[in-house]
């Protein structure tokens, strides 16, 4: 029957509710959104809109404003809540630069030391969108409270949950101090970070700068800051979705490349250089290769990949850099990347071609001596399977901490082209023979006697004596590769469930 009772109208109480609601949304504030269109940026809520699962975000904190009395702004400059990217729960902060400037206060500290706290409780990833210039020391006490707790709380994150941070503008100061703990952060190409900004700046130097003089995203990217470069907040989100779903464990099983091609990726010219990334290319699910810190540390790659749909750590060896050689930067860079596969169960994959530790005074002043020890403490206290392949020089120490013997890789797998060496083999040579190379006066019969012991400790070191002397578990087909790596994934028992922190992620 149909209903002859008239709708009644909202009860006052709900009336202000719904009109408080709605007042924080975009469509309320047209100032807003064309103060973000200026500045040629999303609003903070068409970025959750981006990176969220259709209808799954829960707002905390909505209708929370500035502690000020006579200040107003829409959550209080912080939209927060949890949501799904691609089916799997996280929370968020995304801070709003329409309000004040996406700046830091009181209420707000307090919205994140809780989403913050929720996470840790709950063990959900975290993403922070971070687009703000620190402090808003007008209003950052409020009576009763001290100082706030939100750094605090986000830097036991480290190693427990995954945290992603995206810079798709600026961050000074606070949202710094937090882009800095993130386990990998995402920035647009035009973006800038400082741990302080212009005014503060301006203070303590005497010096008028604008922000993208003060830190630059091209400068962070080589410092190693910043882990991905993108163009765009579009790109921006893009690669966060992506960098996620390897902590998702297997997925359906990828497109496999044309592995034949492995054959032809070390020249036959042993001093000729070439990209390892073509390498990972042609092992991993095509299109599944995410590297990080591309500009930073060059003799190292690192990527995360998939390989038929499950997720793999990469660090490879770049002989377009250094020849391969390991300086500081790059073990920074390595070990690190280490410990987030560790702390995450995402077994590794080795690709070695080094002629060792780099070499020299300059180096030393870079203090090689404890950055190359990181590495091989990260790898010796890992527990996620590890697989190495030496794809050319496998030589001195480099070799001892690419997954050597040693440190008892899942598999340990060369190609034709490896070659084996406690050290360089022309200086191994200098050493060994130098009573007999001193013996020789003229510098060209020198020169090639040199030559010749140098070929012949080459020929005892080849993949194949190497393998005979079981200092490899087999010598295959590069074209192969890809199928063993994914028979030992397959033979390997998957990671014991953990309730507890396995280990922290050191910054840097």
């Amino acid at each position: 029957m149909p209903d002859h009772h008239p709708a009644k109208p909202p009860r006052a109480d709900l009336e202000a509710l719904l009109q408080a609601r709605a007042a924080r949304l975009d469509a309320a504030r047209p100032q807003a959104v064309a103060q973000q269109r200026r500045r040629g940026r999303w609003t903070a809520r068409e970025a959750l809109g981006a990176l969220l699962d259709a209808d799954s975000f829960v707002e905390y904190g909505g209708l929370a404003r500035p502690a000020v009395a006579d200040m107003e702004g829409a959550a209080d400059g912080v939209v927060m809540g949890t949501g799904r990217i691609e089916g799997r729960p996280v929370d968020l902060v995304v801070y709003d630069y329409t309000v004040y400037a996406g700046t830091q206060s009181a209420i707000n500290h307090a919205k994140t030391s809780r989403m913050f706290a929720h996470a840790e409780k709950h063990r959900l990833p975290v993403v922070c969108w971070l687009d703000g210039g620190g402090a808003r020391p007008h209003d950052m006490k409020v009576e009763g409270r001290g100082s706030t707790p939100t750094f605090v709380v986000f830097a036991r994150l480290s190693g427990l949950v995954p945290t992603v941070g995206i810079l798709p503008g600026r961050a000074f100061a606070g949202h710094a101090n937090l882009a800095g703990m993130c386990d990998v952060l995402i920035a647009t190409k035009d973006s800038s970070m400082g741990m302080a900004g212009p005014p503060l700046v301006e203070a303590a130097l005497g010096v008028k700068l604008t922000p993208e003089e003060i830190g630059p995203a091209s400068v962070h990217a080589e410092s190693g800051v910043i882990d991905v470069l993108v163009e765009d907040e579009a790109e921006a989100i893009a690669a966060a979705k992506k960098y996620l779903g390897y902590f998702n464990g297997p997925g359906p099983a990828g497109t496999a490349p044309d592995t034949r091609l492995l054959r032809e990726v070390v020249p036959d010219n042993p001093r000729r250089a070439y990209n390892v990334r073509k390498a990972i290319e042609l092992i991993a699910d095509v299109g599944s290769v995410l590297e990080l810190k591309p500009a930073f540390g060059r003799a190292i790659v690192t990527s995360l990949i998939r390989i038929g749909g499950r997720p793999v750590g990469v660090v490879a060896n770049q002989p377009m850099f250094l020849a391969g050689a390991i300086d500081s930067p790059a073990s920074e860079k390595a070990a690190r990347f280490i410990q987030i596969c560790d702390a995450f169960d995402i077994p590794m994959l080795l690709l070695c071609d080094t002629p060792g530790l780099m070499v020299g005074p300059d180096v030393e002043k870079t203090g090689l001596v404890r950055r190359s020890a990181r590495v091989l403490t990260a790898l010796a206290n890992a527990t996620v399977p590890v697989m190495t392949v030496v794809l050319r020089k496998a030589y001195g120490l480099g070799y001892y901490i690419m997954g050597s013997q040693p440190l008892e890789p899942a598999i340990l797998l060369a190609w034709p082209t490896a070659a084996f060496g406690g050290m360089g083999l022309e200086g191994a040579v200098n050493i060994i023979y130098r009573r007999e190379l001193d013996a020789v006066a003229d510098p060209e019969e020198r020169a090639a006697l040199h030559r010749r012991l140098t070929d012949e400790l080459k020929q005892r070191n080849t993949a194949i004596e190497t393998a005979a002397r079981f200092l490899y578990d087999d010598v295959i087909d590069p074209a192969d590769t890809r199928d063993v790596l994914l028979n030992t994934l397959a033979s390997l028992p998957p990671p014991p469930p953990r309730t507890t922190r396995k280990r922290i992620i050191e910054p840097m």
